[in-house]
């Protein structure tokens, strides 16, 4: 559940210096997870216990450094405690954090991890960061002011042909309803049809980036976290992309369905997805 804290950092006197604070202190976060990755060697793990006691120890390795320092940032923010969870929040402000998104990559020696947070306002995106530790590649959006690489603008592909496009997906959690399982699949199976290449991978976060920066076309994902698509929806839209559903209706963190695409896709993208 959504837990609530006041906060308080009066130097912070609007959005964009919010946005480069949240940023430093994103990672600085990072850091911390970066000295847990070492030189890549794998974490083993033999049960479900183990795996999730794993998960937890980066978990709380980056929550020690970065919740204080977000917690002084806002004044009256509350803090979403559950990373995987879904649908609406309360009014007001909140900040949506996912202290190693692609966890169970970094727990692999595989890089594709980041640390993210995003400030929500009645239920909008604000501002967020989504840091790459092992790379040093930190991306930012600002509502109304860009997405950005590094201080570098971003902007969506130009390709205007789904079938000359780079999609992909993530996939669905291990604990998840059986026919959304299938959804993803099928999915997948149609886009193979109509797309030049299809992506699948886990974090979410990671193939928005690349929507972001123009690299991918098109991602798409069926249920999903906030804390996996409120960082790359801002991004994405600010880099003039289309953030809806997979049937073309607009997207909220309660929906079933996300599509995030170039605007010369969307279209083809989303009519793909819903046969």
């Amino acid at each position: 559940m959504p837990e609530s804290m006041p906060i308080s950092d009066p130097a912070v006197t609007s959005d964009a210096d919010l946005l480069a604070q949240t940023a430093l202190a994103v990672r600085t976060a990072g850091a911390a997870l970066r000295e847990l990755f070492g030189d890549g060697d794998v974490v083993p793990y033999r049960t479900l216990e183990e795996l999730m006691h794993a998960l937890a120890v980066n978990d709380d390795a980056v929550l020690g450094v970065l919740r204080p320092r977000l917690t002084a940032l806002r004044p009256g923010a509350g803090w979403v405690a559950e990373e995987l969870a879904g649908g609406p929040l309360p009014a007001g402000e909140w900040w949506v954090v996912d202290p190693a998104e692609g966890n169970v990559n970094h727990l692999h020696g595989l890089p594709e991890w980041a640390v993210t947070a995003t400030l929500v306002r009645d239920n909008l995106p604000v501002l967020t960061v989504v840091h790459l530790p092992l790379t040093g590649e930190t991306y930012t959006a600002l509502a109304g002011a860009g997405a950005h690489l590094d201080g570098r603008a971003l902007h969506v592909s130009r390709t205007s042909d789904l079938g000359l496009g780079i999609v992909a997906t993530s996939q669905a959690r291990p604990d998840e309803d059986e026919k959304v399982v299938r959804r993803v699949g099928s999915s997948i199976t149609e886009m193979l049809l109509d797309a030049l290449v299809v992506r699948t991978a886990v974090p979410a976060t990671l193939h928005l980036v690349n929507v972001a920066a123009g690299r991918i076309d098109a991602f798409w994902q069926f249920a999903g976290a906030r804390a996996d698509l409120l960082p790359g929806a801002l991004l994405v839209t600010e880099a003039g992309g289309r953030i809806t559903d997979v049937e073309g209706r607009p997207w909220t963190p309660a929906s079933e369905s996300f599509l995030a695409a170039a605007p010369g896709v969307h279209a083809e993208a989303a009519a793909t997805l819903s046969r």
